[in-house]
């Protein structure tokens, strides 16, 4: 089986109202669970992302292959989201 990683997920921008209430700041871990609290239509946006940081993928336009941003699909309140491979599983 294939190494896997936990992956932090970080509010980095927030505009206008969010309905779910998130704002920057707030913070999720995903690892075997997907994390409470989150806004489904943010956490389906944000999946197609967190599942090549769990596996080792990166992301070719990144400079940091850790990481990448992400934003959900409210166009009117755009919350985006820092999605990062937390490397130290301890």
């Amino acid at each position: 089986m294939a190494e896997s990683y936990k992956v932090s997920i970080k509010v980095i921008s927030q505009k206008g109202s969010c309905e779910a209430g998130h704002k920057v700041g707030d913070q999720w871990l995903v690892g075997e669970k997907t994390p409470g609290g989150m806004c489904l239509f943010a956490f389906s946006s944000l999946f197609p992302f967190i599942t090549p940081l769990m596996y080792g993928g990166a992301f070719p336009w990144e400079k940091d292959p850790d990481k990448t941003t992400v934003a959900c699909p409210d166009p009117d309140n755009p919350v985006v989201f820092e999605i990062r491979r937390v490397r130290d599983q301890g």
